[in-house]
């Protein structure tokens, strides 16, 4: 028997709510136009970019929920084990992580909103930490219980986008 795979901070891995990291983005978002209010932009209104940030997050959440209801299989991101199906259709053809990728649509939209670029210090806080903690985890759980299947997806769809 070999021994799993850890690191020092593999404790983090899937422990934390996405949507709570994505919250704390957010968070840092704001916080940093707080401390750098001299790098925010009033010259245009910044809706328009809003709602179609808001409208490509509601396509890949919306859309990566429904497939693996469809498939009736776990949303569950603490326990990607009980996944029982590979979910491949919809938004999954076009990156493997559509639930996160929504995240952090919505945050470019908040960015967007705050009109600051120092906010974006959130978003690439939010994909770095879900990157490590959350995907290459993941990754190694669906790499085992669905083999080459999930091999081949890997090389056919990118993790992001």
């Amino acid at each position: 028997m070999t021994a799993p795979r850890t690191s020092p901070a593999s404790w983090l891995d899937c422990k934390l709510p996405p949507v709570l990291v994505a919250a704390l983005a957010g968070g840092l978002s704001w916080g940093v136009v707080q401390l750098t209010p001299m790098w925010t932009r009033l010259a245009r209104s910044p809706w328009p970019l809003v709602l179609v940030l808001l409208a490509l997050a509601g396509f890949f959440g919306l859309g990566a929920v429904a497939g693996f209801r469809r498939a009736r299989t776990s949303v569950n991101p603490h326990a990607p084990a009980r996944a029982s199906q590979l979910v491949v259709a919809g938004p999954y053809r076009f990156t493997r992580n559509p639930m996160y990728l929504a995240l952090a649509l919505a945050l470019l939209a908040w960015c967007a909103w705050l009109a600051n670029p120092a906010s974006l210090l959130g978003p690439l806080f939010f994909v770095a930490y879900i990157t490590r903690w959350q995907i290459i985890p993941e990754e190694r759980v669906m790499a085992d219980k669905f083999g080459d299947g999930y091999r081949a997806y890997c090389t056919r769809v990118r993790r992001w986008f």
